[in-house]
C-alpha cells in the first residue's frame, strides 16, 4: 500500500520542527498493521503545499521532517519503503528539486543506508518529465515513480479542484479503447521504459485512476488498460485510491469493492 501522510500538518513550524509524538504513534500503528500482514508499505510525504510555494523557505523543515521519520523507522523491515515527496510542483522546479532530493537522500542514508526510497519528477510526478530527474548514480536503492492520469480530460472530468471550473466542460468524456487511445498510453509507457533502461532504474506507477464522474464502463476499461500496460512493461503500480469518493476502489458506505474497478486491477481467476 502507498500511505499518503501530511507530515507537515503535524509538526512544529519553527525549529526543531518536531513531529507530534501522538501522530507518530498513530503512524506506527498503521505501518505495523500492514507489515504484520506481509504488506509492503510505501510511506510518503503528501500535501506539503508550502514547500511547493516556497522551496527555499521550507527546505530546512523538509529535511528535518525526513531526519525524524528516518530515525523513527530505521530498524523496521525492508518492506517499509520511503517516498520523498508526492508530486513536486509549483515553484519546486526541476533544478531545485534535483538539489533538494540529494540532500534529503543524504539525511535518510545516515540512518537507513540501504532502504528503498521512491522519487519522482516535477510537475506532479509527470511521466513525460522523467528525463529532468537527476539521481545520485551510486545510490541503487532508489525506485523511480511517475503518476498517470492521461488523457486528463477523461480522468479528471468534473473534478472541482481543476482550476476555473473547466473540468465540468469535460463531463461525458468516454474512453472506449480505440487503437488511437491505446497507442497514446503505450507511447508514454514505452518512453518511460526506454528512460528506465538507459538509466538502469525501476519504474513504479505510484498513482493512476479516473474520477468518479466518468462513466464506470470507461473507468474500468481505462484502468485495466493502464494496469495491463504497466505489467507488460515490468512496472509496479498502486491505484489511486482505496476508499475516498473521488477515485475509490472500495465503497465504504456499501462496505464492498466497486467490482468493475477491482476486476480491472485484479482479474478474477478463470472458473470463479
Amino acid at each position: 500500500i502507498r500511505l499518503p501522510v501530511c507530515w507537515s500538518a503535524h509538526a512544529l513550524n519553527e525549529k526543531p520542527y518536531t513531529i507530534d509524538p501522538n501522530f507518530f504513534k498513530r503512524m506506527d500503528w498503521v505501518v505495523l498493521e500492514a507489515i504484520q500482514r506481509e504488506v509492503i508499505v510505501i510511506l510518503n510525504m503528501h500535501h506539503y503545499r508550502p514547500l511547493y510555494k516556497d522551496p527555499a523557505g521550507h527546505k530546512e523543515r523538509f529535511l528535518a521532517l525526513w531526519n525524524q521519520i528516518a530515525q523513527r523507522y530505521k530498524d523496521y523491515p525492508v518492506t517499509l519503503v520511503f517516498e520523498l515527496l508526492n508530486e513536486p510542483e509549483g515553484n519546486l522546479k526541476a533544478a531545485e528539486w534535483n538539489a533538494m532530493l540529494k540532500e534529503a537522500l543524504n539525511v535518510i542514508r545516515r540512518s537507513n543506508p540501504t532502504r528503498m526510497v521512491v522519487i519522482g519528477p516535477v510537475n506532479y510526478n509527470n511521466i513525460r518529465l522523467l528525463n529532468t530527474l537527476e539521481l545520485p548514480k551510486d545510490d541503487r536503492n532508489i525506485i523511480v515513480t511517475a503518476h498517470y492520469y492521461l488523457p486528463f480530460q477523461f480522468t479528471h472530468q468534473g473534478a472541482d479542484w481543476v482550476g476555473g471550473g473547466v473540468a465540468n466542460s469535460w463531463l461525458g468524456t468516454k474512453w472506449t479503447g480505440t487503437d488511437e487511445e491505446k497507442q497514446a498510453i503505450i507511447k508514454d509507457f514505452d518512453d518511460a521504459a526506454a528512460w528506465a533502461k538507459e538509466n538502469n532504474r525501476p519504474i513504479y506507477i505510484g498513482e493512476f485512476g479516473a474520477y468518479s464522474k466518468a462513466d464506470m464502463d470507461s473507468r474500468a476499461r481505462w484502468t485495466k488498460f493502464v494496469a495491463d500496460t504497466a505489467i507488460e512493461h515490468g512496472f509496479s503500480f498502486t491505484y489511486w485510491e482505496f476508499c475516498a469518493e473521488q477515485f475509490g476502489l472500495y465503497d465504504p458506505n456499501a462496505n464492498s469493492f466497486r467490482k468493475p474497478l477491482l476486476e480491472a486491477l485484479i482479474p478474477p481467476k478463470k472458473g470463479l
